[in-house]
């Protein structure tokens, strides 16, 4: 059986963000001499995920951990320091902005923030009509609203409404109205950059199901990028676990709920309530996050891993492939110090 090509492919993903512009902000005095050093914040450290046709990945992992830049790198809105981007088999990363244009219609995004993702100058009619108006310019003027109110429809916005403006409509509604621009051009893969979290939890739910309906009934591929572990399992198919801009475990998400295998991915679901009488203690990690301006020579999350050794500390762990499937970057996993 032939693994099927998949629609997305980064490879080796890094994004640094420099700090230091000049040359004299450069200059340091070390060892009685100046010497030029530049700093920089490493958001996305040698990343490589695939995602293969419907599936929905979800990425997740603390703040400020890269989840985001990720997702912004992949839509071209940051150009990567190193590494490769590959959609549909055609690597894009390298590609100028008008030659990306055509793949936009393919490629969409949901922002997290539905209060500043639409033009307040713009009606939901207007905002709505503009990227089908874009890919689609032979359309006419009533085809171009009959597109977009089948759209309204689809995601449960009475097209009525299309006249009014983003200020009229709660935080959900301008989420779905959000939904809904994305999938006005037929998109084939969605970056929903937590899509949720800036809703009420009683919204929350309608968005997701909204979201996994239109996945059926489109056959949407997703990356869905999140912190809430109880919306990953709803919603995802696989797992990225992001700890300091590194993947520390790949997994399908019934095995990473089931059994997790890295440090860090046991204290994100331990920190997940649960009504179950078997459900593991909370694990407190102690220590602090390194700063990603002077990342560690070892393993990122050695300062905090109650497993630690001097090897975690001098050698950056490898992704490994595990039994079931999962890949896990850590040394303790490798040498079978973990319990169970």
């Amino acid at each position: 059986m032939t693994t099927p090509q998949p629609l997305l492919e980064i490879r080796n993903l890094e994004k640094r963000f420099e700090l230091d512009r000049g040359f004299l902000e450069t200059l340091k005095f070390r060892g009685g001499k100046f010497v030029q050093e530049k700093r920089a914040v490493h958001a996305v450290n040698n990343i490589s995920l695939q995602v293969a046709p419907g599936e929905a990945l979800c990425v997740v992992g603390e703040s400020g951990c890269g989840k985001s830049t990720v997702a912004r790198l992949i839509a071209g809105l940051l150009s990567p320091s190193a590494g490769e981007i590959h959609y549909d088999g055609q690597r894009i990363d390298n590609r100028s902005r008008r030659t990306l244009m055509p793949l936009r219609k393919k490629m969409q995004m949901i922002f997290q923030n539905p209060y500043a993702s639409l033009n307040p100058r713009m009606t939901i009619q207007q905002a709505l009509e503009e990227p089908v108006r874009y890919h689609n310019p032979s359309l006419s003027r009533s085809e171009l609203r009959d597109k977009v109110a089948e759209v309204m429809r689809a995601v449960g916005v009475d097209p009525s409404w299309s006249t009014r403006y983003p200020h009229e409509f709660s935080g959900g509604q301008r989420q779905r109205i959000a939904i809904a621009r994305a999938l006005t051009v037929d998109p084939e893969f969605i970056i929903a950059d937590e899509p949720i979290s800036a809703l009420d939890v009683s919204i929350q739910a309608q968005v997701l199901n909204l979201m996994l309906e239109a996945k059926d009934q489109r056959g949407l591929t997703y990356l869905f990028i999140t912190h809430d572990l109880s919306v990953v399992q709803h919603f995802g198919t696989k797992v990225a676990v992001l700890y300091l801009g590194s993947v520390c475990e790949l997994s399908d998400t019934a095995t990473l709920f089931e059994n997790p295998k890295h440090p860090y991915t046991r204290a994100l679901l331990s920190a997940v309530p649960q009504l179950k009488d078997d459900h593991p203690n909370h694990i407190r990690l102690r220590g602090e996050i390194p700063t990603p301006i002077n990342m560690p020579k070892g393993c990122p999350f050695e300062s905090r891993c109650a497993h630690a050794n001097s090897r975690c500390s001098a050698e950056q762990p490898r992704p490994i492939q595990q039994p079931d499937g999962s890949l896990v970057a850590c040394h303790a996993v490798e040498e079978e110090r973990l319990d169970g």
